[in-house]
């Protein structure tokens, strides 16, 4: 007979365990719960023994070891006596800035779309359509290789801006060269030099560090200044001016440390077989980022698009009522409530654009994918090892970018008072 709850004065004996209605879920969650263990263990230790008996015992001591390879684009010092484990952080530094770059402009084109795809134009409502349509559908590799292929067919080679009159121009005052290697363009250089920060493998500007303190608060303080604005509009009815002190907060700062450390622009200018100086974008790097751009791009502009129409048409209708034009009822009324519908799916497109940047391998970019999970594994032997750490460094991103989303989600929800 099964024990109820009723059976509380009861004493405890181990049959209740299976009997009792109290105990019997807890009991068939650990019994499992101790299965998965055990398997796991087996599996764990089974993989050690093989690979112990091949000769190939699980270790990490090949981070150490000399790297013998190069790595064509890089935010840190390397070279290719460094060791593994600075070619992985190399690499990894390459994933976050394609990644973050994907991110802010897939954005910007998945928001500007979507809001377009429900504009009363007929014609820029189609084309944002077939946009959509025609970037989703076909896959993200392709866009890659397509977009590869224009940079470095559809481009003059560096000689064809040599001579008097030469076949092509920089534009933008000489200071962008669009070429078959890549990309030219004119860089800040310091001429103040604050020298470096060393940790571990890694070299950090401190030029660049105190330029990005700079900005991050400047940002901060002119969200304080919002914030501000914000409980004199609700307790006042009026709304303080406040665009001068936000552009005075986030620029006079930047500017400031800028002037202090004396930057100047280092123009490209070609000299013997290609083009020297400034900063340089690899065609690699170029084909990546627009693909994953327009790509993820129109999965937002979905996700913006339904966001928009789960508002109540009436909010739209009560803002007109009131006087206020459509583009600041888009930007004050609708899209601040369609941000609740809009940021969980977007999170999972971030998500996406992190991970597909993986496939940069297609076109020679050196990410994470190609240094820990390419050329390390090949000249190592350890493919155990070099996926768990690959796994491990995709998962930490994942989590990282879910979980600053989430907070920002929780910021932007609507709050009962």
């Amino acid at each position: 007979m099964t024990m109820t709850s009723e059976s509380k004065g009861s004493s405890f004996r181990l049959s209740m365990l299976i009997y009792d209605t109290r105990y019997r879920s807890i009991t068939i969650q650990i019994f499992f719960l101790l299965l998965f263990m055990l398997g796991l263990y087996w599996l764990i230790s089974n993989t050690a023994n093989n690979l112990e008996q091949l000769g190939k015992p699980i270790s990490f001591d090949f981070l150490g070891a000399r790297a013998g390879y190069d790595i064509n684009q890089r935010l840190i010092d390397y070279t290719n006596d460094s060791t593994h484990l600075t070619a992985w952080m190399v690499g990894l530094l390459n994933t976050i800035v394609l990644a973050i770059a994907a991110c802010i402009t897939a954005t910007l084109i998945g928001v500007t779309a979507g809001v377009l795809r429900l504009s009363k134009n007929w014609i820029v409502s189609k084309l944002m359509t077939i946009y959509v349509e025609v970037f989703r559908n076909v896959p993200l590799l392709l866009w890659i290789i397509v977009f590869f292929a224009v940079l470095t067919e559809a481009t003059p080679a560096p000689n064809a801006f040599r001579g008097a009159d030469p076949a092509s121009t920089m534009y933008l005052f000489d200071s962008l060269a669009i070429t078959n290697r890549g990309t030219y363009l004119a860089g800040p250089v310091f001429s103040n030099d604050l020298g470096s920060l060393t940790l571990g493998a890694a070299s950090l500007s401190l030029n660049w560090l105190l330029v990005i303190a700079a900005i991050v608060a400047s940002i901060f303080a002119n969200i304080k200044l919002l914030k501000h604005a914000t409980a004199v509009q609700e307790a006042t009815g009026v709304r303080p001016v406040t665009w001068w002190k936000s552009l005075l907060i986030l620029f006079g700062p930047v500017i400031a440390v800028l002037v202090g450390l004396g930057v100047y622009l280092d123009y490209p200018e070609l000299k013997g077989f290609n083009f020297q100086g400034g900063i340089f974008l690899r065609n690699s790097f170029i084909a990546i980022w627009l693909a994953l751009t327009v790509y993820t791009g129109a999965f937002i502009a979905e996700n913006v698009r339904a966001g928009i129409l789960a508002i109540s048409k009436g909010q739209t209708e009560a803002a007109s009522a009131l006087g206020l034009r459509p583009g600041r009822t888009m930007n004050l009324v609708i899209l601040p409530q369609a941000l609740r519908v809009i940021i969980p799916p977007m999170i999972s497109q971030y998500l996406n654009i992190t991970k597909n940047t993986s496939l940069a391998i297609a076109v020679g970019y050196m990410d994470v994918r190609a240094t820990l999970g390419g050329i390390t594994l090949n000249q190592t032997g350890r493919e155990l090892e070099a996926m768990l750490l690959l796994m491990m460094t995709y998962l930490a991103l994942s989590l990282l970018i879910s979980g600053g989303m989430n907070v920002y989600n929780n910021s932007v929800r609507l709050k009962e008072r």
